[in-house]
């Protein structure tokens, strides 16, 4: 991997920090790093408190939003709760549908079919709320760029309410309201909310009416934190003191479907990975495999032993997701070999019966083994779809833009984007993409960086400094997990592989006079023969722990090595 070294400009704030904080320059220089300079910054991140949150009527159009709801409510309108079909999408249909039926009995859910409609608000899901009466849609995760559909609803006298977080366009649908703080003219303070989180504001909103205190809303928070790890948000500001009281919750209390879901994980603590990797890809799964309805049924349900039942069949979407994305991601493996393109600046593969539901995960999963732009198509309907996935500081949505002549549509950002095309136009645009990249992907951009935080001894990771190290959690975007490297390092002798193929490293490594401190570094058991007979390297790691039997340890978890000479 490629190693770069963050930067301090501010250094008279790490000298302020260590003297008003008392703490360590390595702390210190973690917090700066996080743009965090001032007593107040530091208090509030490392001591969130609901009072932190914003008043959600700072929000544009908030206000509208309640009135128009608080409207339905008196007149008993059927109201539909509209919601994308991924983790973001169907917390926030759970979330405003459970809370909304604690004041009203005419509500309605509607997620999308994947494959049948496609992502975002459709035609077929306004043709359900007319039929079945409803005078009020609050779509929830999208509907920013959906002027089409909001008119197209207005000539059925059906009301929209959208509450999204994705960057709008020139124009906004003529909504009764349209909630998102990333409006150009929208007051709100805190603007990386996810589509959960402006769910959660408007129905705080709506408790404000009622004077319910914002503690009566910390049941809803496993949802919020859920959504808010699941979508790669910024774990900084609101999202961090959301993301805080949420994993309590989902340690302490969760509802019945995430609690049916976490039976299986044997673990005495979750955190925001545990959530990525475990919670997430399950309620993703259903939208995957089936529909985005069976999530939102295990999410709302009330009794423990009927959520057992959702949770086994999220399970099983879950199982034929993975054996799928397994197979797939072998035979595109294969096909790259096959066809001699690996000194190629791009990776784009195709096969007809490829489950499109996977082929975003399978794009991903190609980048571990060769790093580079990526598409992986399949056919859908009479065109073929396919997903892409970026490398580090590409913007592979702009590269598609230079190949729009071939293409039906495209969307998405920087590192992810989804397309279709016409098959007899899949040849040139291959060629198309695989030019335009290797005309504008720089060199260093070739190899995976790995953003390294601070050069440490192991002598600094003492009791008092890992403890403040454990309050920087919750870990995410803007506030990731810190990366260290401490140099001239051995392993002990100890050195073993692990894992059902041996595809893991197990080490327990010393410097010199220091005590031992056990390591894993997965997917790296090819190396373990490198790492014996005390071969000095200059290690990359981040601090975890470990839990076995109830027993939690530390432990370095291994990014990388450079072997010294």
């Amino acid at each position: 991997m490629r190693w770069s070294y963050k930067n301090i400009t501010n250094k008279n704030a790490v000298t302020y920090l260590q003297h008003q904080l008392r703490v360590s320059p390595l702390i210190a220089t973690l917090l700066v790093q996080r743009g965090i300079e001032t007593y107040e910054q530091a208090r509030e991140f490392f001591r969130p408190k609901l009072d932190d949150l914003h008043n959600p009527y700072l929000m544009k159009d908030m206000d509208k939003a309640v009135q128009r709801i608080e409207e339905a409510l008196a007149a008993n309108e059927r109201i539909l709760v509209f919601g994308d079909y991924d983790v973001d999408g169907t917390t926030s249909v759970a979330l405003v549908s459970a809370y909304l039926k604690t004041l009203h009995s005419e509500i309605d859910t509607y997620i999308p079919d994947r494959y049948g409609e496609g992502y975002g608000i459709s035609n077929k899901g306004i043709d359900y709320a007319d039929d079945n009466g409803v005078t009020l849609i609050i779509a929830l995760d999208c509907g920013i760029k959906s002027i089409d559909k909001v008119e197209y609803a207005k000539q059925k006298g059906i009301d929209f309410i959208i509450c999204d977080h994705h960057l709008p366009g020139d124009t906004i649908p003529d909504a009764v309201a349209v909630l998102d703080a990333k409006q150009k003219d929208c007051p709100y303070p805190y603007k990386e909310l996810c589509g959960c989180g402006v769910g959660f504001k408007l129905i705080h909103a709506l408790g404000m009416r009622r004077n319910q205190p914002i503690e009566a809303f910390i049941p809803y928070l496993d949802l919020v934190a859920t959504a808010i790890a699941a979508d790669i948000v910024p774990i900084t500001g609101e999202n961090r003191v959301l993301a805080k009281f949420g994993l309590e919750v989902l340690n302490k209390n969760p509802r019945a479907g995430i609690r049916a879901m976490m039976s299986a994980f044997n673990l005495s603590t979750f955190t925001i990975t545990d959530v990525v990797f475990k919670i997430a890809p399950r309620i993703n799964a259903a939208g995957r495999i089936k529909h985005g309805n069976y999530a939102v049924r295990l999410l709302t349900e009330i009794d423990y032993e009927e959520a057992l039942d959702f949770a086994k069949e999220i399970e099983a979407f879950n199982e034929n997701r993975k054996q799928l994305d397994g197979e797939i991601t072998k035979e595109a493996l294969l096909q790259i070999e096959t066809m001699q393109e690996l000194d190629n600046a791009t990776t784009v593969v195709y096969h007809e019966n490829w489950h499109k539901g996977v082929i975003g995960i399978v794009a991903s999963r190609l980048i571990e083994t060769h790093y580079r732009p990526t598409l992986v198509f399949t056919k859908s309907g009479n065109y073929l779809a396919a997903s892409a996935r970026s490398v580090k500081g590409f913007d592979v949505y702009r590269a598609l833009e230079s190949c729009e002549q071939h293409l039906q549509q495209f969307g998405g950002h920087m590192y992810a984007a989804g397309l279709t095309m016409e098959e007899q136009k899949y040849a040139d645009f291959k060629t198309a993409f695989e030019k335009i990249v290797r005309e504008t992907l720089p060199d260093e951009l070739k190899k995976p960086e790995l953003e390294i935080d601070a050069i440490i001894d192991f002598e600094e990771l003492d009791d008092k400094t890992l403890r403040l190290l454990k309050q920087f959690e919750p870990h995410g975007p803007e506030n990731m997990t810190p990366v260290f490297v401490t140099r001239n390092v051995f392993d002990t002798g100890n050195a073993q592989t692990i894992g059902k193929n041996g595809e893991h490293l197990r080490l327990f490594v010393k410097q010199n006079g220091s005590k031992p401190f056990p390591a894993i570094a997965f997917g790296k058991g090819a190396l373990c023969p490198q790492t014996r007979n005390l071969q000095l390297m200059n290690l990359a790691y981040s601090i975890s722990e470990n839990e076995w039997k109830d027993k939690v340890t530390l432990q370095l978890q291994v990014k990388d090595f450079q072997m010294m000479d």
